[in-house]
């Protein structure tokens, strides 16, 4: 049970593009959760969905040593080519192969609400932890301050019925439910931010790339096919192209931090 054979097939369509463009659209919250964390050469850590390793990268620079996981192997493979000094493995968010009390620190940006069930992944991530451990999660912030949310509307029309009470791309911000559920097993919430992330692209064709590789847009390009998909993302990209073309999305992350 759990997303790991969903996930890996919807992720890896477009791994280039995610690693060139789209992953560095999380830049905001991984310096946030850096700052908050203060990382040192004794810390190990453990990136749950670490796509191609950027913030991986960026934690292993502190000296801390790092570990990576992710359900999809072509983002694996890349992750391995960026940081070849870090263990990357393929596997199950809700089924973490690592054992009890292991790691000082787990993250997961833009990851536990791909869970098949978040309080699982949650769960799990709290498991691995070493006791007085932190837990750093990165979501989206309130949909009215996501100006991508046009984009995810866009393609969301073009996927099939989702089935009845699925949860969408806002639900873990909705009513603060990421904070809820960590707080239901077991965790202490020490920070709750909103942080502003500005995604900056140099042209139009460069952010529609970007955006396209996001593993959920697969979804649509299976049910409505590249045509119909390109052409409403296109739609939705042109109210934020600037005079000078480049396309600018003004968005918030949600950053929550816990201790075991």
């Amino acid at each position: 049970m759990g997303s790991q054979a969903k996930q890996a097939s919807l992720w890896g369509q477009r791994p280039d593009d995610w690693a060139a463009i789209q992953e560095q659209t999380g830049n905001a919250g991984y310096e946030y959760a850096l700052d908050i964390l203060k990382l040192t050469g004794k810390d190990i850590l453990l990136d749950v969905g670490c796509g191609t390793g950027l913030f991986c990268h960026l934690a292993w620079e502190t000296g801390a040593k790092v570990a990576g996981i992710d359900a999809t192997a072509e983002l694996i493979e890349r992750a391995k080519k960026r940081v070849p000094a870090i263990p990357f493995v393929t596997g199950e968010m809700e089924q973490l192969p690592f054992g009890d009390n292991n790691f000082d620190v787990v993250t997961g940006f833009n990851s536990f609400q791909y869970a098949e069930n978040t309080k699982n992944a949650l769960t799990e991530a709290k498991r691995v932890l070493k006791p007085g451990g932190k837990l750093t999660a990165m979501i989206w912030g309130n949909r009215e301050d996501c100006e991508a949310a046009s984009f995810l509307k866009a393609a969301g029309a073009l996927m099939p019925p989702p089935p009845p009470g699925a949860p969408g791309p806002f639900a873990l911000t909705e009513n603060h439910l990421l904070e809820s559920i960590l707080e239901e097993i077991g965790m202490q919430i020490i920070d709750s931010n909103d942080i502003t992330s500005i995604w900056d692209y140099p042209d139009k064709e460069t952010a529609l790339k970007g955006l396209i590789s996001a593993g959920p847009i697969a979804n649509a390009i299976a049910y409505s096919g590249i045509d119909k998909v390109t052409e409403a993302i296109s739609a939705s990209i042109d109210p934020f192209v600037k005079g000078d073309g480049r396309v600018v999305y003004h968005n918030k992350f949600r950053v929550v931090t816990a201790v075991k």
